[in-house]
């Protein structure tokens, strides 16, 4: 086998080249860096659910483990039987044991799982701040459309974000120690990448930040987005109500009945 690997974030191929090669792509999505940055804020905040949710993992696959062993064993007896099951002993004896054995495990995953859901509830309640920092990291990828000097790692950004956590300051209410944790790595981030920008850029990373946060936290939609960018795409003075005034202008106040 050949394998080939390129650094840019989405290669494009001609349909004859695609045809004969299989495109795997490693890059990681939204939701799956926002599980990530769970699991890391998680850990940091509530050490205690973390660890008890990857003892859970261990001890779900230990079982899933045994049960298939379990029935390998039994599938290899019954293959190497001869004459009536039912009348060798060794055999009766052996899945009568197996399935006690099975049943004690499936009463262990049950309440396994049941403990799982009640740790992934504690657990989702940082989800907001998870799925900020992904919002963050996904805007500023974008940069390189700017400069292609622009690029920061992954690795770069976790231990940023970790940083972020020790040194926010703390607050026992649940509700603002979140928005605390959202606003001080916001600010933290917006910092550290302006330190590494051209004058002329931070503007525009200033204004493409704040529509990134705006839209996901549904306070902005594309159509506000695109409004700000290329202005009003129709006329509605001819359709709407007339210029209520001289120094409105026509142009300005088509752009007043576009944004309300």
């Amino acid at each position: 086998k050949f394998f080939m690997t390129t650094t840019l974030p989405n290669p494009h191929y001609s349909p004859e080249t695609s045809v004969k090669v299989t495109l795997l792509n490693f890059a990681i999505t939204p939701i799956g860096l926002e599980d990530q940055m769970l699991g890391i804020v998680v850990a940091k905040e509530r050490p205690d659910l973390e660890e008890q949710k990857n003892e859970l993992v261990i001890q779900n696959a230990k079982m899933n483990k045994m049960l298939k062993e379990i029935e390998d064993e039994i599938l290899r007896l019954l293959s190497s039987s001869e004459g009536d099951i039912l009348e060798e002993d060794t055999l009766v004896n052996k899945v009568t044991s197996s399935k006690q054995v099975s049943d004690d495990i499936n009463e262990k995953k049950v309440l396994a799982k049941a403990t799982e859901e009640t740790i992934d509830a504690a657990r989702e309640s940082y989800r907001p701040v998870a799925y900020r920092t992904a919002v963050l990291f996904f805007c500023i990828v974008e940069l390189t459309n700017i400069d292609p000097m622009y690029q920061y790692s992954l690795q770069w950004f976790q231990k940023l974000f970790t940083l972020a956590i020790d040194q926010s300051p703390k607050n026992d209410v649940f509700e603002e120690r979140l928005q605390i944790l959202k606003d001080f790595f916001t600010e933290s981030l917006y910092q550290s990448i302006c330190r590494g920008l051209f004058e002329k850029d931070k503007v525009l990373f200033s204004f493409a930040l704040c529509c990134r946060i705006m839209k996901g936290d549904n306070r902005m939609d594309d159509a506000e987005i695109r409004y700000l960018l290329i202005g009003p795409t129709s006329d509605l003075v001819e359709k709407g109500p007339e210029v209520p005034a001289d120094w409105c202008g026509k142009p300005r106040w088509n752009e007043m009945l576009t944004i309300s």
